[in-house]
């Protein structure tokens, strides 16, 4: 979520890398389908799977909701939070985790009718989006909480400098 809108505020539109653009929309889109078919189901014989899975698809939804809304607008700034990559990728990881075990318990304990089916397909499918997203992250920019040197390649290029800041005392240097 954050390097989708990060690159929007900071380019003035949306960028056509593979995170980027549509697909910071997928992982939310996703796990409102699945909320809104498990808040269709009317009927359980246990009932604690099903609250289990609505508590964590509507978190999933919501959570990322609040995101989008406050990486888009200023609010982020307001916020006093700087470390929003590492924000990102601890949200990512822990809500693919909760999507993948609720439903994997719904999916284990239910009726069986079409609407449970079909809010446990598109929980998995959440996971699935929430978890690329993770995976991506990993494999393009590496672990965010990963502290070292800067590349070399940088450290390099850096030109001497060309003027001293101090001027030479008594005629030496």
């Amino acid at each position: 979520v954050y390097r989708s809108i990060h690159s929007i505020n900071t380019s003035g539109g949306l960028p056509a890398c593979f995170v980027s653009g549509w697909w910071f929309a997928v992982p939310q889109l996703l796990s409102f389908v699945a909320f809104v078919l498990e808040e269709s189901v009317f009927i359980c014989t246990s009932c604690t799977p099903l609250y289990f899975f609505e508590f964590v698809s509507c978190t999933a939804f919501l959570f990322t909701l609040l995101l989008l809304i406050l990486l888009s607008t200023s609010l982020y700034q307001r916020i006093g939070i700087t470390c929003w990559p590492q924000l990102d990728f601890i949200y990512t990881g822990i809500i693919a985790v909760f999507l993948l075990i609720s439903s994997i318990v719904f999916a284990a304990d239910n009726t069986g009718s079409s609407l449970e089916r079909g809010a446990v397909a598109f929980g998995f499918l959440a996971m699935v989006a929430f978890a690329a997203d993770f995976l991506y992250v990993l494999k393009e920019h590496g672990h965010p909480f990963k502290r070292g040197a800067p590349p070399q390649e940088d450290m390099e290029s850096a030109a001497p400098e060309g003027e001293k800041l101090n001027p030479p005392v008594n005629g030496t240097e």
